[in-house]
């Protein structure tokens, strides 16, 4: 017999599949980027803990007089990580038969799927951010709203450095028709221009406006709640980026093709964040 498929023969592809699915998950996956990430080694158990130190006041002292103890306590955020993952059997005759690289065509649908579900595991985080909120899910967003959510968190002390805001596509329309409303404003300027001729946000407030499908609606038409918030909001424990893995299964002529990752998200410090709950205009 001749032009059998072995598993030896896939063991060839592997190094292609994990190379595909690293680069589109890291490609796909804006929100990993944007948050704090730790890496949870091997055998050093399921969870992580985040210690966070409260802010401290210094007081004026006259010569002389000794200083009293402040105590210091902290608290932490704890990141438990789970697994994620996806599988396919691909059968000797669909690998033989098809056109493309079936193989690299998985690596590339899986890569996108674990992507896909890191970033809605973070969005969905930003439904708990309590401390600042703006909106109550009926009005459409505006450039007044990043501001005010600026300066709601400087006004907090959050640091200026690493804010970023996420917002899904359909609230980011209502923003770029707020920038580009010649009415609102007849002289507008370059930021201005850019979301009228290239659909481009770019930077609001110092802030780098970021969108993405993967905030899901609240259950009513067009109720989105997305983020404005500073890298240390929240966190991303990793401790095993995604992996693939091929078991033969001869009696089925085919090859197992399984796709894992094994990592934790959470809120990390409430305050560091501001929930941005607004409707959809076009939903």
């Amino acid at each position: 017999m001749a032009n059998e498929t072995t598993s030896s023969s896939l063991n060839d592809l592997l190094p292609l599949i994990i190379s595909e699915a690293m680069f589109i998950s890291s490609e796909q996956s804006i929100m990993r980027n944007l948050v704090k990430n730790y890496t949870l080694p091997a055998g050093s158990g399921k969870s992580i803990v985040v210690p966070r130190y409260p802010v401290q006041t210094a007081s004026s002292v006259a010569e002389g007089t000794d200083l009293t103890n402040t105590a210091v306590s902290t608290d932490g955020a704890t990141l438990t990580v789970g697994e994620v993952g996806i599988m396919t059997t691909v059968t000797d005759m669909a690998v033989s038969t098809a056109s493309s690289n079936v193989i690299a065509d998985l690596g590339q649908l899986f890569g996108t799927a674990i992507a896909a579900k890191l970033d809605r595991d973070l969005t969905a985080l930003f439904s708990g951010f309590s401390t600042h909120t703006l909106g109550d899910g009926t009005g459409n967003l505006s450039a007044a709203d990043i501001f005010k959510a600026v300066a709601k968190l400087r006004a907090a002390g959050v640091p200026a450095s690493n804010l970023y805001c996420v917002l899904s596509p359909t609230v980011a329309y209502d923003l770029k028709a707020n920038m580009t409303n010649t009415f609102a404003n007849p002289n507008a300027g370059i930021l201005q221009n850019e979301a009228m001729t290239m659909g481009y946000v770019g930077m609001i407030a110092g802030v780098p406006v970021f969108e993405t499908a993967n905030i899901a609606n609240t259950g009513t038409a067009g109720d989105y709640r997305c983020g404005l918030f500073h890298r240390d909001a929240l966190g991303l424990a990793l401790m095993s980026d995604i992996k693939i893995e091929l078991q033969r299964d001869a009696s089925m002529r085919a090859t197992e093709v399984v796709a894992t990752a094994v990592y934790a998200v959470g809120e990390v410090y409430d305050g560091y964040g501001v929930q941005l709950h607004f409707d959809s205009s076009i939903e």
